[in-house]
């Protein structure tokens, strides 16, 4: 009895964090199962997100001042990076599809950045949503490629600056990783951004522990900022391989 009783008061008194808590699915009203059609707190979050979007770049550019407020600047900052990422990546072609790829950066930059608010939410850390994008890439970059080129769109599997001999092998590893892309893509994004979600609340438990705690609140401070970094790294990673995923559409010959 006297053991059971020591275990007992030494799980009461220790100290109890599940870092992987904050990635839980929940319904926004009530409780219960979550169906397709609930509302949870990734709605409420992409929604917020949707809305930080439309603040900054249509009220925040609404005065189109020559000389620009920090709003304005952030926007116009925003709008030249992947305008001329597109332009670059994809040539001139692709800037037709520059409203999706910008619609695209700007969703994952302010997720990634809103997910770092107290008590918040960060979408792209599931797989369901950061996979939903990149097989809408996917999807979308393959249809592209059949309608600009036809059935020379194959092309992009078949190397022909390699021996004949070789061609049929890449081929089956071309086709094979051109239909892991959504996987990778999607995997990467939310993989990074639940992993260092996950390490601040394993530093921040920690500071719980008298001991320990200016070491972990300075952790956490490192954290932070390098969250931050990886946020908008994310982002632009997932948005330069679009565009050039969407080269390889354009132009698929070797």
């Amino acid at each position: 009895m006297t053991t059971v009783a020591t275990e007992q008061s030494g799980a009461e008194s220790g100290l109890s964090f599940h870092p992987m808590t904050q990635f839980e699915i929940h319904p926004l009203f009530g409780a219960g199962p979550v169906s397709w059609y609930t509302p949870t707190n990734v709605t409420l979050w992409m929604a917020l997100t949707v809305l930080a979007i439309t603040a900054l770049l249509a009220w925040g550019t609404r005065g189109r001042a020559i000389v620009p407020n920090r709003f304005q600047s952030i926007a116009e900052l925003a709008y030249g990076m992947v305008h001329k990422m597109v332009e670059d990546v994809t040539g001139r072609d692709g800037l037709k599809y520059f409203p999706y790829i910008m619609t695209l950066f700007m969703f994952i930059v302010f997720s990634n950045m809103l997910g770092l608010l107290p008590k918040a939410f960060t979408p792209t850390s599931h797989i369901a949503v950061t996979g939903v994008m990149a097989l809408a890439v996917f999807i979308s970059v393959t249809v592209i490629g059949f309608v600009k080129n036809g059935v020379h769109f194959l092309g992009l599997f078949w190397v022909t600056s390699a021996p004949l001999v070789l061609r049929p092998i890449l081929a089956v590893i071309e086709i094979i990783s051109y239909f892991v892309r959504p996987v990778s893509h999607s995997i990467r994004l939310a993989g990074n951004m639940m992993a260092g979600h996950a390490v601040i609340k394993v530093f921040a438990g920690f500071a719980a522990i008298a001991l320990v705690s200016p070491l972990s609140i300075a952790a956490v401070t490192a954290m932070y900022g390098l969250e931050v970094l990886v946020g908008f790294i994310q982002a632009y990673v997932f948005t330069i391989l679009t565009c050039v995923y969407l080269k390889d559409a354009l132009h698929p010959g070797h």
